[in-house]
């Protein structure tokens, strides 16, 4: 049986010898045909009308020998039925009716959201000649292009598997009902369809054979300590909760940064389409290597395979610290070019990156030679390319303005601006020097500022000279200022005088202080007197 696209292209054919059985049911696009084969999975053409049954199935009966066979779908709309696992496809069954089928070809990924919870991940077509399989499995979508051209794409599913369940003894389908009877141990639900769909799609080891793996590698983006398995045409990272399958092809930046520390390197990772954990995206994988741990690694692989297929880029043994290790597998499997910083930047402290904040959260700028990178959190890419201008601006208060400044980049197009603040003051010549070398449009608003600050502190210097002055006088005065604390004397006596008044002793002498100050203020209090007549 054969198949070729009607735009031109590469024809899809399957051998009768390799046809184990056909069904025929409704589909998207009318009706669908669907051929179980022996050895490359499940081939799916739809398209057809509702008359070509008879025709097709006196085909198949004469040509193949195989029945083919009418099959119903669930229409109840239900969302809770069965999973069954079959030798090409999980089904989704409601009432023993399949209510839809997922491929393994079409399966990326698989993880254990919760306890009882297991997200599926779908291929992503990386090209608009891509189908979106993973090329495994093999398939007329793997050829035909039927889904490559869909503007939508459904990329992940996740499945509510409460419960225990035993596994079967034999190699058949797999049960994931909290039914049956079985004397095997039971174990997780979730887990065991975890397991099992991971087998059945051929998602870990089995998918080949290791060529390197590195062990409890610490990432700082997403959080938490991967192992590292290195494929042919994939690598792995294998956590506690979640693992992740990535091609080499999504890889689109590798960079490697030496921390300011001196004690650690950072190795980042670029990737489209970004890794995905639930409704997170992870556009940059960012990992965190010890300068001094060094490692004897020795790649599975023969001598011929690395001749062949890596024309030299790998070495059979390497024995060296373990970020240049990871860095020149990455460089030799993944054919990737390794970015470092610029040489044209040097910090104040003999660094490549420099110290600052996008908002709350710390982390290190990296000046490289076409691009800005910030790690850990958010991991920031800013191209040279897309920069419009670069504003250094002094924010916050007096103390802090003096010694920290914030960088500013804004991008053409309208599309926003990065800010990158509390920088030390000593690195504004370094910085300002790069920008220039690299002519990047530039703006130092603290010119400014410090112009403002010298103006305020001659001011203070002003006023602070006056109030010298002023002293200085009073100093002379001399008996001016004995005459105010003898007034000052005379108010702490009648404040005296009140406290015993309060005590109802020598209430006359009080009463008599007051008229004296009555006698001394009269003419003052005359003119308060006259507004309240008027009024």
């Amino acid at each position: 049986m054969g198949w070729r696209p009607s735009g031109g292209g590469d024809t899809f054919t399957l051998d009768h010898s390799n046809m184990g059985a056909a069904q025929w049911s409704r589909a998207a696009k009318g009706y669908e045909l669907k051929v179980l084969s022996r050895t490359s999975g499940v081939v799916q053409l739809d398209g057809f009308l509702q008359e070509d049954f008879d025709r097709l199935s006196k085909c198949f009966k004469l040509w193949y020998s195989i029945n083919l066979e009418q099959k119903e779908h669930a229409l109840r709309g239900w969302n809770w039925g069965k999973g069954e696992f079959g030798k090409a496809e999980l089904a989704f069954n409601v009432q023993n009716r399949p209510a839809f089928e997922i491929p393994y070809s079409e399966i990326s990924n698989t993880n254990l959201a919760g306890k009882h919870e297991v997200a599926v991940e779908f291929s992503l077509p990386a090209g608009p000649d891509d189908t979106g399989t993973n090329g495994v499995l093999g398939g007329a979508r793997g050829r035909g292009k039927k889904a490559g051209g869909g503007r939508d794409q459904l990329v992940e599913m996740r499945f509510y598997i409460p419960g225990t369940a035993k596994k079967d003894a034999g190699d058949g389908d797999e049960d994931k009902s909290v039914d049956g009877e079985d004397e095997q141990e039971e174990q997780n639900a979730a887990s065991l369809f975890y397991d099992t769909l991971m087998d059945k799609a051929e998602i870990g080891e089995v998918a080949g054979d290791t060529i390197a793996t590195f062990e409890d590698v610490l990432h700082l983006t997403p959080r938490g300590r991967f192992g590292l398995d290195m494929y042919d045409s994939s690598f792995r990272l294998r956590g506690k909760t979640y693992d992740y399958k990535i091609q080499y092809q999504s890889i689109k930046k590798f960079m490697l940064l030496p921390k300011p520390d001196d004690m650690h390197t950072l190795i980042t990772i670029g990737l489209d389409p970004p890794l995905r954990q639930g409704q997170t995206r992870y556009p940059f994988l960012v990992m965190q290597f010890k300068r001094d741990d060094e490692i004897i690694l020795d790649l599975n692989m023969t001598e011929e395979d690395l001749k062949e297929k890596y024309n030299g880029k790998l070495q059979p043994r390497y024995e060296s610290p373990i970020h240049a290790v990871v860095a020149q597998v990455f460089r030799g499997i993944a054919g990737k070019k390794v970015v470092t910083p610029s040489k044209e930047f040097v910090s104040h402290h003999q660094q490549s990156g420099v110290k600052c904040s996008i908002k709350a959260n710390e982390g290190h700028l990296f000046c490289l030679d076409k691009s800005f990178m910030f790690v850990p959190k958010p991991a920031t890419y800013i191209a040279f390319d897309n920069i419009l201008s670069i504003t250094m601006s002094r924010v916050g208060g007096a103390v802090s303005a003096s010694r920290t400044f914030d960088v500013t980049i804004a991008l053409k197009g309208g599309a926003g601006e990065h800010q990158f603040s509390n920088i030390n003051r000593e690195e504004q010549s370094p910085l300002e020097e790069f920008f220039k070398a690299k002519n990047i449009r530039t703006k130092n608003e603290m010119l400014d500022d410090s112009s403002a600050l010298i103006a305020a502190a001659l001011k203070d210097e002003d006023m602070a000279s006056s109030d010298e002055e002023v002293v200085a006088a009073r100093a002379d005065r001399g008996s001016a200022d004995e005459d105010e604390e003898s007034v000052d004397e005379d108010f702490r006596a009648s404040s005296e005088s009140d406290v015993a008044e309060e005590y109802d002793s020598a209430h006359e002498s009080s009463g008599g202080s007051d008229e004296e100050m009555e006698d001394a203020e009269e003419d003052e209090r005359r003119p308060a007197k006259k507004p309240k007549r008027e009024a």
